[in-house]
């Protein structure tokens, strides 16, 4: 069996990719949202697109041989850190941290010198190590949804 060489790619999210933002979530380890759910909570492509169009929801997407495997998208004005999406076969391979990492620097570069993000609670989810690891602190509060805030000061 020989090994292939794969091809990853880090890009701007553009606001026409948005179907393909809503159905990568769906497919997500944990945490996966269909689309239905997504509309219910006014999550729609298009509600997606205008946000990026609009300049408030910078992101950053990743490719694997021209797939999409993951994404990152900030909220411009609050600082928050809108979402973290990755398909499974792309856990553990470093991409979710160059994805979160180029939307911070993004945010900071927006002027941002604390940044937020709502996270499950539970020590077994993979998100809730994940951010603690790269230095994200709980704030002790819970948003809208039940999940822990947690916020990344810029030192």
């Amino acid at each position: 069996m020989s090994l292939q060489k794969t091809s990853i790619t880090f890009s701007p999210g553009r606001a026409g990719d948005t179907p393909a933002y809503i159905a990568l979530r769906g497919k997500t380890r944990q945490n996966a949202i269909g689309q239905e759910r997504l509309a219910e909570l006014g999550i729609t492509a298009e509600s997606w697109a205008e946000m990026i169009e609009s300049g408030n929801l910078p992101g950053q997407v990743c490719h694997q041989d021209g797939q999409l495997i993951g994404y990152c998208f900030g909220d411009r004005e609050s600082g928050e850190i809108v979402v973290l999406a990755l398909l499974p076969e792309a856990e553990g391979l470093g991409i979710g941290k160059a994805l979160l990492d180029r939307v911070m620097a993004e945010l900071s570069a927006a002027g941002h010198a604390r940044l937020f993000l709502g996270c499950s609670s539970d020590p077994q989810s993979r998100s809730y190590g994940f951010y603690r690891h790269l230095g994200w602190k709980s704030t002790g509060e819970t948003d809208q949804y039940g999940d822990e805030v947690l916020e990344y000061l810029f030192t």
